[in-house]
């Protein structure tokens, strides 16, 4: 064999790239291609769960939920109630359970109050001596109706809407009452019965 020949052979066994080398290039693009791809569906799930969720509406969200015979409502009393969250999931644990403050006027007239203060959201306690509404937080205080009595809140207590079925009293429970869905407010009235700003 010729030098010149000896010379292309080596050429020619360079040129070729190893097996090897072009094997371990294509896995690496290979596992970072799938790890990018398992990333992108792990960001896109909640994201179009987010977009879609609009399209399908729940149910939940138009729950009338139980609280219980009406029997262990007394006449004239008001009685801390709790019911499960009816869009709560599995994970929620203890926050499942919503709190409630339930008066019964008359035989079949409740009036059933978030538990929650219409200035920033602190839960209120009853206190049956004063016959009020008080938040901790702030100092806001209620009549037994839920009117504001005093306090920073600008409004009363937000109410569910209820009803009684087979003598159990249910509420509309769907949506925590506030100012954005259709809960009532207790609205506030002078004691000729007029409006509380008549200016």
């Amino acid at each position: 064999m010729s030098e010149k020949q000896m010379l292309e052979e080596k050429n020619k066994n360079e040129a070729t790239p190893d097996a090897l080398a072009v094997s371990r290039r294509w896995l690496l693009l290979g596992i970072g291609a799938c790890f990018n791809a398992v990333v992108g569906v792990v960001v896109a799930v909640p994201v179009i769960r987010y977009l879609l969720s609009p399209a399908k509406p729940d149910d939940a969200y138009r729950s009338w939920v139980s609280l219980g015979p009406i029997d262990s409502f007394p006449i004239g009393e008001t009685r801390l109630a709790k019911f499960q969250n009816p869009v709560g999931r599995a994970w929620d644990g203890e926050t499942d359970h919503v709190a409630c403050w339930v008066r019964r006027n008359a035989a079949s007239e409740f009036q059933v109050f978030a538990v929650n203060c219409a200035h920033l959201g602190c839960p209120v306690r009853w206190f049956p001596q004063s016959q009020l509404f008080m938040c901790p937080c702030h100092g806001g205080a209620y009549y037994a109706d839920g009117s504001r009595a005093s306090g920073p809140p600008e409004r009363g207590l937000f109410t569910y809407d209820t009803k009684i079925v087979a003598g159990d009293l249910q509420i509309n429970a769907g949506q925590m009452p506030t100012l954005a869905n259709t809960a009532r407010l207790v609205q506030i009235q002078t004691p000729d019965g007029g409006p509380p700003c008549a200016g």
